[in-house]
């Protein structure tokens, strides 16, 4: 396997496929899932003539089941571990869910410093702050994560069956056709990684306030978002965003979930292709 060890010693895996000379993509997954989750994304990318690259975030996936460190801080500096090490420059990043998160600390901390990032992408991303607070009253109250921490401690291989096959694609709404190969693929995808990891990433996808990390983002940035998102409401994420990023855009799709890149990837990845080529 590909593999980078970063400087605190935590062995990341990642995949690069394409021409070296292609303009790279690089892909950010969500939480709990690995970079598996871009599967349509990636070959998508790649027959179009991209480099593609995405990495299993640290303690997720084929990475190292490390006990700490499962914090935005640490998730945007362990991509630009793998940024570095492949030499990545004028890329694309695209992140989904707890990845939008995220893309947007790496692009603000890393990858515009650096001047290794073209543009960015968050899709039905957890940016800027899901939790309910007093400057943010709009957001979801303690109990929620408390509880969604309560089921993964209790039983976490249940818990990442009703995910999938409930809210998370939208299976659970009337009339919905429920697609059990994306159920399996994405228990599979969480019972590789981690516990540890995953009880931790709740606080860091829902506690972490990335208002600053907005602010500082000047790359032209592309916001994704499903109207019946059920894991991250679309008020409390993308119509926050856009009003904090300098040079964004604002596309949302009527009816559709958090899990849209997969259960309707010929509809985003058209949208994507049609950003990058921008």
């Amino acid at each position: 396997m590909s593999t980078i060890t970063t400087q605190d010693g935590v062995e990341i895996f990642y995949k690069d496929w394409g021409s070296k000379d292609a303009q790279p993509i690089v892909f950010h997954h969500g939480w709990p899932l690995s970079s598996d989750d871009w599967d349509a994304q990636m070959l998508f990318f790649l027959a179009n003539g991209y480099r593609v690259v995405a990495h299993d975030r640290r303690g997720h996936g084929r990475s190292a089941q490390v006990s700490d460190g499962h914090d935005m801080d640490h998730y945007a500096a362990d991509a630009f571990a793998v940024v570095d090490h492949l030499d990545l420059r004028n890329a694309v990043h695209i992140g989904h869910s707890t990845g939008g998160g995220e893309v947007a600390r790496y692009v603000a901390k890393h990858g515009q410093p650096s001047g290794r990032v073209a543009k960015a992408v968050l899709v039905s991303a957890v940016p800027p702050l899901m939790l309910k607070t007093a400057a943010n009253p709009e957001g979801l109250p303690m109990d929620v994560f408390d509880g969604f921490r309560s089921a993964l401690a209790a039983n976490r291989a249940q818990f990442f069956r009703d995910v999938p096959a409930g809210p998370f694609y939208g299976f659970n709404r009337d009339g919905a056709k429920t697609q059990e190969g994306v159920i399996q693929n994405w228990w599979r995808q969480g019972m590789m990684g981690g516990a540890k990891a995953h009880y931790d990433g709740i606080k860091a996808f829902s506690e972490t306030d990335q208002t600053e990390d907005l602010k500082a983002i000047t790359v032209p940035t592309l916001v994704l978002h499903g109207e019946d998102d059920q894991i991250v409401p679309i008020a409390d994420s993308a119509h926050k965003s856009i009003k904090l990023l300098k040079s964004s855009t604002l596309k949302t799709y009527p009816g559709l979930s958090h899990g849209m890149l997969t259960v309707n990837a010929d509809v985003l990845n058209a949208d994507l292709l049609a950003f990058v080529r921008s």
